[in-house]
């Protein structure tokens, strides 16, 4: 082999390398957009009836509209009147598990908004929640869905409880972060929160997920509060 031809092939080498890296950098490179999504990935590839192409097109447009999208601090009032509020919402499930899914539902819908996510449609709201928090995104379309179908009659009260656990999720990781945090789909710290659930709070945000789970499982509310006759 000439020495020409070996530095062709070393030269054609580096340039594969650097436009890998460029794309994984920039964020369109197929194994790139999977990573960062992760379970969003697959449920969009699942939603374009498994064609991969397809899916990533989208994602890559959720992160164009809302890539840059950097979120807002609470202010220690409203983190004490969100808490408050998710508390009633637990509290509430027992005698009235309908309305607490509801309220959960809308409750998710303001905490989004007042950290900076659109407040003007669901979607847009759920699609800019999908590039900063994919891995707790599908707790808030769980919540929504189970709430519109309650209303009509068509959740039982077991579902409701299983949307408002996964719910408690998104709302954790809303309650938790901070705008550095989160800016680009979150530093360092916004993933490990996503990995690791049990970072907030100093780990009782874990703690209190499984006492929900525990609180709102009851037997006898469940049987009373059955809103589905039997259909769902």
């Amino acid at each position: 082999m000439s020495t020409g031809l070996i530095i062709t092939l070393i030269v054609a080498a580096v340039v594969v390398l650097a436009l890998a890296l460029f794309l994984v950098r920039s964020g369109k490179g197929p194994h790139s957009v999977k990573r960062r999504f992760g379970p969003e990935y697959e449920r969009t590839v699942a939603q374009h009836g498994g064609d991969r192409k397809a899916a990533e097109r989208e994602l890559r447009e959720r992160l164009q509209r809302h890539g840059e999208l950097r979120t807002k601090p609470l202010t220690p009032d409203e983190r004490e009147e969100y808490a408050a509020q998710w508390a009633a919402v637990q509290e509430r499930f027992v005698d009235a598990p309908v309305e607490a899914v509801v309220a959960a539902d809308r409750l998710l819908s303001r905490l989004a908004e007042a950290r900076g996510f659109p407040g003007d449609g669901y979607d847009e709201q759920v699609s800019a929640l999908s590039v900063h928090h994919p891995r707790r995104v599908q707790g808030y379309r769980e919540v929504h869905a189970v709430a519109v179908l309650a209303r009509e009659g068509q959740a039982d009260t077991e579902r409701l409880r299983e949307a408002l656990v996964h719910a408690r999720a998104l709302y954790e990781d809303l309650m938790a972060e901070t705008a550095h945090d989160s800016r680009g789909g979150g530093g360092r710290r916004g993933h490990d929160h996503d990995r690791d659930h049990a970072h907030t709070g100093g780990g009782a945000g874990s703690r209190d997920h499984g006492r929900l789970s525990e609180r709102l499982h009851v037997p006898g509310a469940l049987r009373r509060h059955d809103t589905s006759g039997g259909r769902a």
